[in-house]
């Protein structure tokens, strides 16, 4: 192997050129001309290949977003997108392909690996919702951003005797809930993963306001209901006023912490050793701090999430 290319795709998130670094310094280190991708798998189907050099990626391990900027492909889905991308990356005489992102693009790096195409992915994105890893790339950083929100909404909720409804990304994964919640003493926490009552809410509510507590903070998932919702529910049943802060795409930039850099760094490197190794159709993670490797099938097929210990730890310390 002589040639191999580097994409983003999908959301970005904090750490994606930590790895995009990693992937070229590590590949040129190596022996190899090293390609980036721009525009994720839309620039790959429309050509948007260049050789990148060692100084193409100096000064961005600190930068929040992606230098190859990223891109949602509903063509490339199809057979015609992916044999379009296949030309182009035989066109450059490319022989494997680092694609950083999430589900979506580890199902779109599968679809090549099976048509002949050396694939590694790397799970790059917030919600720490990629199977085969403990954490993805940028989590820690989007978790560390929501914290810090939620640390300054208190003093206002305080100030104000307020009860906060703080609703942070996840659709289909509360991790970002869940952890911020625990870090941030939230009095409830409401993820996709488990069911809520509105009752429930407002009993550990009181319980809180009868010890004297006048003010409350409640983090909510995004896939769980919108806070609007949530917020007319609560003053419905209960005629309980709350305010909303939604944090929206302010959780996805910003310097990455040194956690997600250094995982970056790791999972970048690794990812360019399996293609020199032969390997194909896998994804690099991270389990109980050593680097593994496991297969696309694998990953996309295990869609079980657990979160089992700290959901009921959050419920435990909430009382």
């Amino acid at each position: 192997m002589k040639k191999i290319a580097v994409l983003t795709s999908g959301g970005d998130s904090p750490g994606m050129n930590a790895a995009i670094r990693a992937v070229v310094r590590k590949g040129i280190h190596d022996g190899l001309d090293v390609y980036g991708v721009y525009h994720g798998y839309s620039g790959l189907m429309e050509g948007k290949i260049e050789k990148l050099e060692l100084g193409s990626v100096g000064d961005i391990i600190h930068r929040g977003g992606t230098m190859l900027y990223t891109s949602r492909s509903e063509k490339f889905k199809t057979e015609e997108g992916q044999e379009e991308a296949i030309k182009q990356l035989q066109k450059h005489g490319i022989e494997g392909l680092v694609v950083i992102g999430g589900d979506g693009s580890y199902q779109g790096a599968a679809k090549l690996s099976e048509k002949g195409i050396p694939c590694i992915g790397l799970p790059g994105t917030i919600d720490n919702d990629i199977n085969g890893t403990d954490y993805t790339i940028g989590f820690d950083t989007a978790i560390n951003t929501v914290v810090d929100a939620i640390d300054k909404i208190r003093d206002t909720a305080t100030s104000h005797d307020r009860t906060f409804i703080i609703e942070v990304m996840g659709r289909l994964a509360g991790d970002i809930a869940l952890w911020t919640g625990v870090a941030g003493g939230a009095e409830t926490i409401l993820i996709p993963e488990r069911e809520y009552d509105i009752d429930d809410i407002m009993t550990k509510l009181n319980k809180g306001m009868e010890r004297g507590k006048k003010h409350s903070i409640i983090v909510l998932a995004e896939g769980v209901c919108p806070a609007t919702e949530l917020a007319e529910k609560l003053m419905d049943s209960f005629q309980l006023e709350t305010r909303i802060s939604v944090l929206g795409y302010i959780q996805r930039g910003g310097s990455p912490t040194c956690f997600d850099r250094v995982l970056a760094s790791r999972l970048g490197a690794r990812a360019v050793e399996l293609l020199i190794a032969g390997k194909r159709g896998r994804a690099v993670g991270i389990t109980n701090q050593q680097l593994v490797d496991s297969g696309f099938e694998e990953i996309l097929k295990n869609k079980d999430r657990v979160v089992d210990g700290l959901y009921e730890l959050s419920q435990q310390l909430s009382i």
